[in-house]
């Protein structure tokens, strides 16, 4: 038995070149003998110096650690560690189409190189300091004159199927990447767009007519077809700027989304809001936390409170529009702690791909040092049906401190959830609040928001 013992990630095996894996608890990356060739081109070339010095590659030392499986190693990579790891179909339109933007500016740094991306997988992108990064060292090959892009088809089911789908029909179409997990197929997209569409030259290229011809060389041996299809580099260069022109044409214009304005038209005055924030900021002073989850953010305004400390946050919300705005607010302030992601806590993302183990749960992922759950525990208890007790095993599970708002059924939000339903909760009061709570957490401190019956807790996990 090694006296080393590693464990490989269970996403990271589709790639005979290389795969990941932790040892006491750090991240490594074994480079195989198979992908000898294009890591010592890839980092000859310059292009590793280049795209990290743009911040458009995770960086990484070559370490003397002993690989994982030693009978196909040729180095152990030590990369920058990210504090956490988002997918694709949690992300919001911007984000989107700013990981498809940043692939296509790689790959057009790649070929001045003599290097192309053998895959452009969304979930190859994340996002450090709202910048997206690739990270995946292993994604490039030494650029062969004639062949054609193969990562193409990769590209349009990864970012162009699904930001058209956003942006010509539905937002929350976003969603779907959450079933195609390896890119929305792009037959069912050209189905699913509109007529227009067809007429957008970009769209029609790269999305329909790729579609149709997916089709046609389905039966087709890819030996066979790449034989006879070539394309040289300036070719190459046009079909990635058309990409780019069509990425970048695609807009996602929002009518107001449910909650989009929320703290512009619900609940609070300005005194109370004032000293909701208040009260946010001297328990975020009182824990000094390291990391931070908001759950149910809307547009990160208490969010902002722990980013703007330097903690990485991430603001969670069920509502696209929402998430956009704090999104494009994030980076108009170039606040570089804050991550929102699109989440339905009632349906958090769950583990996926192969045996269940490439994307790893929400409460895999977990935990934060604080949650923030603030004008959320209605929403769960009541929309949803989930017992307090039950939210509170939830929360417990996310996070060591709690800043929990709980909002009683006389408030005017409450009543609204209630009109249409059968009042079924007798114990959703102040006391079952806290009697429920009390099983997983230790009240710290409790204040009654001002000019309102809602009561913010800091609480801690026992």
């Amino acid at each position: 038995m090694s006296r080393n013992p590693s464990t490989r990630l269970p996403a990271s095996f589709r790639d005979p070149s290389g795969f990941l894996f932790r040892r006491d608890s750090i991240l490594y990356r074994q480079v195989n003998e198979a992908g000898r060739e294009a890591y010592d081109h890839f980092m000859a070339s310059g292009l590793y110096e280049e795209l990290v010095g743009e911040g458009a590659l995770i960086p990484h030392s070559e370490t003397d650690r002993e690989p994982a499986q030693t009978q196909l190693a040729y180095k152990v990579l030590r990369p920058e560690h990210l504090s956490f790891i988002s997918y694709p179909y949690e992300w919001c339109f911007g984000q989107l189409k700013d990981a498809a933007l940043a692939t296509l500016k790689i790959q057009k740094r790649a070929l001045k190189y003599g290097m192309s991306l053998k895959d452009c997988s969304a979930y190859n992108i994340q996002f450090r300091a709202q910048r997206p990064v690739l990270i995946d060292t292993l994604s490039f090959e030494p650029y062969a004159e004639g062949e054609p892009w193969v990562a193409y088809r990769q590209f349009c089911q990864h970012f162009l199927a699904p930001l058209a789908l956003m942006a010509y029909k539905d937002i929350r179409l976003g969603r779907m990447l959450r079933v195609f997990i390896d890119g929305i197929p792009l037959d069912l997209a050209s189905r699913l767009l509109p007529r227009r569409t067809w007429f957008s030259s970009s769209l029609l290229t790269h999305h329909h007519i790729h579609a149709a011809a997916q089709r046609r060389y389905a039966q087709v041996d890819l030996r066979q077809a790449r034989g006879t299809r070539r394309m040289s580099r300036n070719a190459m260069l046009g079909l990635v700027d058309g990409l780019e022109g069509a990425i970048r044409k695609l807009r996602w214009r929002s009518d107001g989304t449910e909650w989009e304005h929320y703290y512009t038209i619900h609940d609070y005055s300005p005194t109370s809001l004032e000293h909701k924030r208040r009260l946010v900021d001297e328990y975020l002073d009182e824990i000094e936390p390291a990391s931070v989850w908001d759950l149910g953010a809307n547009t990160g305004l208490f969010s902002r409170l722990a980013s703007r400390r330097g903690v990485p946050t991430l603001a969670f919300d069920i509502d696209p529009g929402a998430v956009e705005s704090n999104y494009q607010a994030a980076l108009a302030e170039g606040d570089e702690h804050l991550l929102p992601l699109v989440l339905d806590l009632a349906n958090p993302s769950p583990s996926l791909g192969w045996a269940n183990e490439e994307r790893a749960s929400l409460m895999e992922r977990a935990p934060a040092e604080a949650v923030l759950a603030l004008a959320l525990i209605h929403h769960l208890a009541i929309s949803n049906n989930v017992p307090l007790s039950r939210l509170a095993d939830f929360f417990a599970l996310m996070g060591r401190w709690l800043i929990v708002e709980f909002v009683p059924k006389a408030d005017l939000q409450v009543q609204k959830l209630l009109r249409s339903r059968e009042d079924i909760f007798p114990d959703y009061n102040l006391q079952g609040f806290e009697n429920a709570f009390a099983t997983r957490f230790r009240l710290r401190k409790s204040v009654t928001i001002e000019g309102t019956e809602r009561r913010l807790y800091l609480m801690e996990r026992v």
